[in-house]
């Protein structure tokens, strides 16, 4: 209950990584900067004009503006400052800035200088080109660049590194960037909006430094192997059309099944197999084609029949060159002398790494799995467990590495229809159909199968069971020539005729696989079951989930040696495909030192600093927590009083009592219930009934205490599809908070799970269960500091209609930062961009204004669920709505932008040793990005399977980190997650948001179940997307109902 359980990022993780093809900005236009842009056109982060040769530096002006460079700091005539230990890719990346006049050190986001502590306000940029000695002057023509490099304090860890000072010359280029001030304009501005130059491309910051800070050096493996590829090849990349010829009065089908635009491309790759080799090509069953060679190109006739009774057709083929991708723009991109990543050879490249298990194995999604099974994973009813692998091609500052990572999934198993029901229904004869045809239908309809009795590569869907037996039925035969009308035939006397088949269980019905308003039957026995079909988790009996559960979540050394199998399996992504393209790759994974972070000091009550042992973990036995918030006004819900088992029932007054006694012991000071109402699960089987009883109870208490319920603790025999109506009824009607658990486990009453249900009960009232003893890095104290987390949550795959979900949630107190507030908003289909980010930021930097009467000065923001790909998006256009919504005259905040991502192969393993990696274990060198900020974290200890650390990616800062006092940050921060006793594996603002969002998510069932029942105006889709569904009450806008 309230998902007291939920684990972020455990066991096997099949998502993927969504996209990334496409570039990061535009940079395609005639010299136009601004962005990571397609480096066929010009020059990739804006490239030179097409037709030119590429400058040395890449973007020239737009306009008016300066510049930002990537990977470098600011140096100024006459001015020493600090060197990046790290500068970055080359020359680096112009992005547009505001202009400063004066030339000076003007802030990229323009606010007031704040020397704060010591903490530099931003990054700092070069000066463009070719500066002129006039700057400031305001007269002919002057150069503006950004803000000077920031100071860093003793204070804050700035001086604990020799930084060298050096004076370096701006680069030279051919052709030099001015700024005619003469022709510059003065606009007016409202105070609410971002600066013009606010809204300039920019891309992810360059890694300041790496981190050193440690208590121990640990030695570990990742699962990135790394690729050799010859910089002298060329790939081939061709657009693919395939397309029907019309055949007189036969319908002209639009082609999109992958299967068959494979086959029609190996047919002809058969017919002229010197012009068209298949070895030395990779397709992705679309539209794009990988040669090694040189493919003819132009329109090309192929013949081909997908079945032996069914005529040929014509296909025609065209094939178009679209690029020449050289190798060597990769190998100049990972030794650093290319800007821009060269994101369509990376395309390339994994499809031809891919082509080999595509060919060799069953894909589901985006993972590959074997097509036979353990023994010991037959599941015996069909269904059985296979193991494969996903992975991807990733640029790294150790070159270039497949990441590759072991996957298990329940599939049913490619076999006879007959034996599946066999297995399924424990027999199959006559009887068996005769009494279990209910169960026989649920099991088949909906699955895919091939036939057996002619030869075809079609797939059929069983659309339905037949009510009678083979032998009595018949169908309409129509004469092929048209000369004589249709005749009733026999399915049996038509297999013997027609196909030479004698059927022999005739007694069975057979399935009808015909598509559309057609019917096509086809006798069981002639029915294989395709592979690669899922079979759902959910519909899994507890056991056999269980055992899956087990297989999934593999423990290190078993990964580990699952993973390097299948690199150099025959079937992996290792075959003489990959061979043929001259791409090599290490079957061993790569060494990597890592660091382990020191645990942070942690306080409970008393002022004490509490110890955690060498899990990072710690117990409240003897204990009490910060802060306790007294109960005094409650009310307790039975739900189990009147189930028929008496192990179900609550036994109330030992209940109440040991909760007591357990928020006592914690300092929390509880009394007793005002309240204690008798009911059954049925309660809560509709939301007019669940919300009548809530209003019964809270107006019953009204009578007899002075104040409103603060809380109410519901117990329930087990999981209820009404939780959810309980949570929207009680967090957007009532306005109380409620606690469920489960009646068996408080009948156990077990210190351990009390305490765990006295600390979330904390935590919904405003309480503090535990703080850090000291302050977070990097911040001094006059700093206010506020961190956000924002996460989507998106329909399941199947619904086209249904909104996402956006959560944004943000502490609310500082220095603790363990206590939070939520907003969550709906908007359009599957968006992952939040769209109104700005305004609901705003709102909590307003209600953070309000508790603690100033506005936070500091803002760190973390972004969960976005792929590389969607960077762009989230620095582009969130984070200039959120300038755009808290920015004004007197008001701009220095704001850093983290994305955590869980969704990603990279796994950890301690080299030598069977267990996980410890707590704190990060690497922030050769399996990172080549100059990007990022680095991978394992702040939890693993307790089931292997432990995934998450990958955080600075996109922007203005507070001036190093990779030690971030990486610190982030590593204390997961000390404080609310709910449990121990560090959890994702920073907090990510954890609730995605807990909120989730919570949205059953806010939004709530109403289509609502909305299904009624045959009002209000029922159409389009209700669910309304935000006064989702709004909370007043009174609970600003605690933590979600935890």
């Amino acid at each position: 209950m309230d998902r007291g359980n939920y684990r972020r990022g455990g066991g096997d993780d099949n998502a993927g990584r969504g996209g990334g093809n496409r570039g990061r900005g535009r940079g395609q236009g005639q010299g136009r900067g601004g962005g990571r842009g397609e480096p066929q056109i010009g020059g990739g982060r804006g490239g030179p004009q097409m037709g030119q040769p590429p400058q040395q530096w890449g973007n020239q002006p737009r306009g008016s503006g300066q510049y930002q460079i990537r990977g470098a700091p600011q140096t100024q005539p006459g001015q020493n400052y600090p060197v990046n230990q790290n500068p970055g890719r080359g020359g680096g990346t112009w992005v547009n800035q505001p202009v400063q006049r004066g030339g000076g050190g003007g802030s990229a986001w323009p606010r007031p200088q704040q020397q704060v502590s010591g903490v530099p306000n931003t990054a700092w940029a070069r000066p463009p080109p070719q500066q002129l000695q006039q700057q400031g002057s305001g007269s002919g023509v002057a150069t503006a660049w950004a803000r000077p490099p920031p100071q860093r304090s003793q204070e804050h860890g700035g001086g604990n590194q020799q930084q060298q000072v050096v004076d370096r010359p701006p680069p030279q280029s051919s052709d030099p960037v001015q700024v005619d001030l003469g022709s510059l304009k003065i606009t007016d501005q409202s105070p609410s909006s971002p600066p013009k130059g606010y809204k300039e491309k920019r891309v992810p910051i360059a890694r300041p430094d790496t981190g050193k800070i440690a208590v121990k050096s640990i030695k570990l493996l990742a699962n990135h192997f790394p690729v050799r590829f010859n910089p002298l090849t060329t790939i081939m990349h061709y657009d693919v059309d395939i397309q029907q010829k019309a055949d007189g009065n036969r319908p002209v089908k639009k082609l999109t099944n992958k299967s068959v635009l494979h086959m029609i491309r190996e047919k002809l790759c058969a017919d002229d197999p010197t012009r068209f080799p298949i070895d030395k090509t990779a397709y992705d069953g679309k539209k794009n084609i990988f040669s090694a060679v040189q493919l003819p190109t132009g329109c090309f006739a192929v013949n081909w029949s997908d079945g032996e009774d069914v005529k040929l057709r014509s296909y025609d083929i065209t094939i178009k060159l679209v690029a020449e991708l050289k190798l060597c723009k990769l190998k100049e991109y990972l030794s650093g002398s290319l800007s821009h990543i060269p994101r369509d050879i990376l395309q390339g490249m994994e499809l031809v790494m891919k082509e080999n298990p595509t060919r060799c194995r069953t894909s589901v999604g985006r993972c590959f799995y074997s097509n036979e099974h353990l023994a010991d994973h037959d599941f015996r009813f069909g269904v059985a467990a296979y193991r494969g692998f996903q992975q991807s091609l990733k640029p790294t500052s150790g070159g270039l590495a497949l990441c590759l990572d072991y996957s298990v999934l329940a599939l049913r198993k490619p076999m006879p229809v007959l034996d599946f029901l066999k297995e399924y229904l424990g027999e199959s004869n006559e009887n068996t159909f005769r009494n279990n045809i209910r169960a026989a239908k649920g099991a088949l309809v909906g699955l895919k199968v091939r036939v057996i009795h002619r030869r075809t590569s079609q797939k059929f869907l069983i659309k339905q069971l037949t009510d009678c037996k083979t032998r009595e039925i018949t169908f309409p035969l129509e004469d092929p020539e048209g000369k004589d009308p249709p005749r009733d035939v026999f399915l049996v006397d038509y297999f013997r005729d027609k196909y030479q088949r004698e059927i022999r269980f005739k007694d069975f019905p057979s399935l009808d696989i015909g598509k559309g308003n057609k019917k096509n039957y086809v006798p069981m026995e002639f029915c294989v079951l395709v592979e690669g079909q899922r079979y759902p988790k959910e519909d899994l009996d507890k056991d056999t989930a269980l055992f899956l559960k087990n297989i999934s979540l593999a423990r290190p050394q078993e990964r580990r040696e699952a993973i390097c199998e299948m690199v150099r399996a025959e079937d992996g992504p290792c075959g003489d495909i990959t061979r043929n393209f001259e791409i090599g790759v290490d079957r061993n994974m790569t060494r990597v030192p890592g660091r382990i972070l020191p645990p942070p000091d942690l306080k409970l009550g008393g002022q004490s600093r509490l110890p955690v042992n060498d899990k990072c973990q710690w117990n409240l036995v003897g204990k009490s927590v910060v802060e306790g918030k007294a109960l005094q006004r409650w009310a307790l819900i039975d739900f189990s009083s009147q189930d028929r088992k008496p192990f179900f029932r609550l036994r109330v007054d030992e209940f109440v009592f040991r909760l007591k006694d357990r928020c006592r012991k914690l300092s929390i000071n509880m009394e007793e219930p005002a309240v204690v109402h008798f009911t059954d699960m049925n309660e809560l089987s509709a939301v007019g009934k669940v919300e009548k009883l809530l209003n019964d109870v809270v107006n019953e208490a009204g009578q007899k205490i002075k104040g409103k319920l603060q809380m109410i603790v519901c117990v329930m025999t087990s999981k209820h599809n009404g939780y959810k109506y309980l949570k929207w009824v009680s967090e957007t009607k009532i306005g109380v908070v409620t606690q469920c658990c489960l009646s068996p486990n408080a009948n156990k009453g077990q210190d351990q799970y009390l305490a765990n249900l006295c600390m979330k009960i904390n935590a919904k009232l405003g309480g503090s269960n535990m703080e850090l003893m000291d302050r977070l890095p990097n911040f001094g104290s006059e700093d206010n500091v506020m961190f956000i987390g924002a996460d989507v949550n998106h329909p399941a795959a199947k619904n086209v209609t249904c909104p996402s979900i956006a959560a944004v949630v943000a502490t609310v107190n500082w220095p603790a930062a363990n206590r939070y507030a939520a907003r969550v908003c709906p908007q359009v289909h599957r968006t992952e961009k939040i769209l109104n980010f700005g305004s609901m930021c705003a709102d909590l930097v307003n209600t953070y204004a309000r508790l603690n009467s100033v506005k936070p000065n500091r803002i760190v923001v973390f972004r969960d669920g976005v792929s590389e790909g969607q960077f762009d998006m989230v620095l582009n256009e969130e984070l200039v709505d959120l300038a755009k919504a808290i920015y004004d005259s007197n008001y701009q905040p220095a704001i850093t932008l983290v994305v955590a991502q869980k969704r990603h192969h990279t796994r950890l393993f301690p080299e030598g040793g069977p267990a996980n990696v410890p707590p704190g274990t990060v690497v922030d060198t050769i399996i990172v990005h080549p100059s990007d900020f990022d680095f991978y974290l394992c702040s939890h200890f693993g307790g089931l399977g292997t432990s995934k650390p998450t990958h955080y990616h600075v996109l922007w800062d203005d507070n001036g980190f190093n990779s030690d006092r971030l990486q610190k940050l982030i590593y204390n921060m997961c000390f404080t997650f609310a709910r449990c006793t121990k560090p959890v594996s994702l920073v907090p603002p990510v954890y609730y948001a995605d807990l909120v969002a989730y919570r949205g998510r059953m806010f939004q069932e709530v109403l289509m179940e609502m909305n299904s029942s009624r045959s009002t105006t209000s029922s159409s889709p389009t209700a669910s997307f309304q935000q006064r569904f989702y709004d909370l009450h007043p009174d609970l806008q600003n605690i933590m109902f979600f935890v």
